[in-house]
């Protein structure tokens, strides 16, 4: 009788886990599970150029559907789980099915947080997570003048730009003090200030919303705290995601801020992996635990957790890194550079072409890079590898970067 492996969750950890599990020769049943109506997508352009309508929906998919039917993966559209059992090895979904495995992988994903405030579930609020909630989104930019955007995090901002690149008139409401705090350095937010000033965008800073009112107009009035109000024609909440986890804790697995996982992508359950953004995992590159929401981040740790499954276990052992289009602007981020000591900047932020590398104690941590792909590149090349680069020559323009790290190879 042949295994059965069960991957609940169709977005990129999902896919990578079916995609990974063939390669590697897994001859039993594959099934994967995804709640949404839609084969697997691409998520990213969701806040990018979905919204300007340069993608059509079939365009995001990662494969057609003869790909599925060619590597046998029974994928299971609009398949909410409801439950595990982990004792009986099953997964119980909403519609009544129960399906029994030998392994499950769990890539949930995550969720997005929404406004709590009076007023938060008016019409015309839009979140961007789902392919159904851009294809809304993008349906309504079309009518509108006016957008306001809580949120001046990646999601939020990549929307932003987009929506000024449509003409429409923008507002950025941001609880912190700075844009994109939680991941950036003061200068990368300084710098994506001014590039969203210069844009024609309103940026308000330490902005608290505190209640969303409807007017006679239609329009939304956002009340801030001690700010006045902002009045759009719609709200677009980026204020961060949520892991969904509940399905594992409520079947005994060990969670803390999302599914624990070990540097195998194993759970606390030996035949349960999990990966991507609903995992916390330790991570050996940065020696530490850590929730990652990445693209990267799905796909390696996805192939870790097929091979764990696969009984061939090989450690997660990944750099990092992200990026964000804004504008005709594209950050590169490599590392994880918050506990940073010093900072070289390479190349011109006048001419919006530079990275800035940040050290600790004279070891690279990582680097932001703005239109500058070949330091992006070679940064995490160099982080990596064993050759240590040094504020000196992160800042040296006479420093071939990129062979400096293929010298390491």
């Amino acid at each position: 009788m042949s295994e059965t492996f069960i991957v609940v969750g169709a977005g990129q950890a999902g896919m990578q886990l079916c995609d990974t599990l063939r390669k590697n020769n897994f001859g039993g049943d594959l099934i994967l599970l995804g709640d949404e109506p839609s084969l697997p997508y691409q998520r990213p352009p969701l806040s990018k150029t979905f919204l300007s309508g340069e993608l059509e929906p079939g365009r995001l998919l990662f494969r057609q559907p003869d790909y599925f039917r060619k590597i046998d993966v029974d994928v299971r559209t609009g398949a909410s789980v409801a439950r595990l059992d982990c004792a009986e090895r099953k997964v119980l979904c909403d519609d009544g099915a129960e399906l029994t495995y030998e392994k499950l992988a769990l890539a949930t994903g995550a969720r997005v947080r929404e406004l709590t405030c009076p007023g938060h579930d008016l019409e015309n609020i839009y979140y961007v997570r789902t392919l159904a909630d851009s294809v809304a989104l993008a349906d309504k930019l079309g009518t509108v003048g006016s957008i306001a955007v809580v949120g001046g995090g990646f999601i939020g901002l990549e929307v932003a730009s987009q929506a000024r690149a449509l003409g429409k008139a923008v507002t950025i409401i941001e609880a912190q003090s700075r844009l994109m705090e939680r991941v950036v350095s003061p200068a990368i937010s300084d710098f994506y200030l001014t590039l969203h000033q210069n844009r024609g965008a309103e940026v308000k800073l330490a902005s608290q919303v505190e209640v969303i009112e409807q007017l006679p107009s239609g329009q939304l009035e956002i009340g801030l705290a001690d700010q006045g109000a902002v009045t759009a024609d719609i709200v677009v909440v980026g204020i961060g995601v949520v892991p969904n986890s509940e399905i594992a804790e409520a079947a005994g697995i060990a969670c803390r801020g999302g599914v624990l996982v070990d540097a195998y992508a194993l759970t606390s359950d030996p035949h349960v992996v999990a990966a991507g953004d609903c995992t916390m995992h330790f991570n050996g590159y940065l020696g530490t635990e850590i929730r990652l929401e990445s693209v990267q981040n799905a796909v390696d740790q996805a192939k870790v957790a097929a091979m764990t499954m696969l009984g061939e276990r090989e450690a997660y052992h990944q750099v990092p890194w992200f990026w964000s289009d804004q504008y005709d602007v594209k950050l590169q981020m490599a590392g994880i550079t918050a506990a940073f000591d010093e900072t070289v900047i390479r190349g011109d932020v006048e001419a919006q072409a530079f990275s800035i590398f940040y050290f600790r104690d004279g070891k690279l941590l990582g680097a932001d890079s703005v239109n500058a792909p070949a330091d992006h590149m070679a940064c995490r090349r160099i982080l990596a590898g064993a050759k240590p680069l040094s504020p000196t020559q992160a800042g040296d323009a006479a420093v071939n970067l990129m062979l400096f790290a293929k010298a390491d190879q």
